[in-house]
């Protein structure tokens, strides 16, 4: 009877961690449309106000969440307090920092990086378009994941649900 209920455990377990998977991967999905949704804010007050980035920093903070709202603030005071700093650094830096809770993919995190090398020092119709291609790009990685992310669910769920009969096999 013991092993029965052992047996009903390990399947059990392992196939949570399987679903646990699949809710991790859709949460992942969710942190790229919020940053999507950040990053369209910043290009739209940039268009509409024309202020400096640091500004337009401040303005989307106070309409964002943490850690997002954490980055911008962090981003508005030290371009403020800059003492000869590059933009670059500063946004590099800030990202690491206060985007890290977000544990975003590598690749995701250096698009994120590589927006911040473009910006802070041209006019507004380059700053805009930079934006525009970051956006392009993020769009098309979200949609690459919304397509992966089905399969991989499935994948997840199957493999826990497997691994867990195969663990009570050889433990029998």
């Amino acid at each position: 009877m013991q092993r029965v209920i052992g047996a009903v455990l390990v399947v059990a377990s392992t196939g949570a961690a399987g679903v646990l998977y699949g809710a991790w991967l859709k949460e992942y999905l969710e942190t790229l449309l919020y940053l999507r949704h950040v990053v369209s804010m910043m290009k739209g007050e940039l268009e509409y106000t024309g202020a400096p980035l640091q500004e337009v920093f401040g303005r989307v903070a106070a309409r964002v969440r943490r850690p997002y709202r954490a980055w911008l603030v962090g981003m508005e005071r030290r371009i403020d307090e800059r003492d000869g700093e590059s933009f670059r650094r500063i946004w590099n830096h800030a990202a690491d920092e206060s985007l890290s809770s977000l544990r975003l993919k590598r690749e995701h995190l250096a698009q994120l990086k590589e927006l911040g090398e473009s910006l802070g020092q041209a006019d507004l119709a380059s700053e805009t378009r930079n934006f525009s291609r970051y956006l392009e790009r993020l769009e098309k990685e979200i949609e690459k994941e919304r397509l992966q992310m089905a399969a991989k669910r499935r994948i997840g769920n199957c493999l826990g649900v497997m691994g867990g009969i195969f663990l009570v096999i050889i433990l029998l």
